[in-house]
């Protein structure tokens, strides 16, 4: 598979834009793969989408729920650097809302929890914290960020104990919290979600709506 990593920008030009929303794809996925079953379902206007490029397809091996090794934190890291280089490319002023589905939600909840909040938001589609319960994992403060975690009883990547322990966690570092479990639904954004992230993205860019 490609080495290539590439960010796909679409939307809005970045140096216009009321706001930025980084958009991080899943385990074997890629930005197209968001493009389309994230992207082009959103409605807002004003909005550049950065989206950044896994390489080999994957942020790291292991699943998210495993202990974590030498070589799991590694690849976490280079992941993690490559998602802030996606995230400095937003002007300094503009909002950013940080998204993610699956393994790409799992890798925007780390970001948040080890670099501490910023001007915007966190959407993470079905994810958790990556490693396992005896691992000893940074927990910034996120100082009220506005935070979205949704998952699923039937998900066959993030049990619903891994993603309780995610909600605490976002809890526990002082987010503005919203979390959604969807009974039976399979690993997929559904529309109440697609739903919510358009309002976040309208929230920062017109302030007309109500922020979850």
């Amino acid at each position: 598979m490609s080495q290539n990593t590439t960010p796909l920008l679409l939307g809005e030009a970045l140096q216009s834009a009321a706001t930025v929303c980084v958009v991080t794809h899943g385990r074997g996925q890629s930005p197209e793969a968001m493009a389309e079953h994230i992207v082009s379902r959103l409605q807002t206007k004003g909005v550049a989408y950065v989206l950044p490029r896994a390489a080999s397809g994957s942020w790291y091996d292991a699943r998210a729920i495993d202990p974590l090794t030498d070589k799991t934190r590694e690849q976490l890291a280079r992941s993690l650097a490559q998602l802030k280089q996606a995230f400095a490319l937003a002007p300094a002023t503009v909002p950013v809302v940080i998204v993610g589905f699956s393994q790409g939600a799992c890798l925007t909840i780390e970001y948040a929890l080890q670099f501490g909040g910023w001007n915007g938001a966190l959407v993470a589609f079905t994810g958790c914290r990556v490693g396992g319960p005896e691992d000893k994992l940074s927990r910034a403060p996120l100082n009220k960020l506005p935070c979205y975690i949704s998952g699923s009883d039937a998900d066959p990547w993030i049990p619903l104990t891994a993603f309780s322990h995610a909600v605490n966690e976002l809890g526990a570092a002082q987010t503005r919290l919203r979390a959604d479990i969807f009974p039976g639904r399979a690993h997929e954004v559904t529309d109440t979600e697609i739903v919510v992230l358009d309002g976040a993205l309208n929230y920062f860019s017109t302030g007309q709506e109500t922020l979850w």
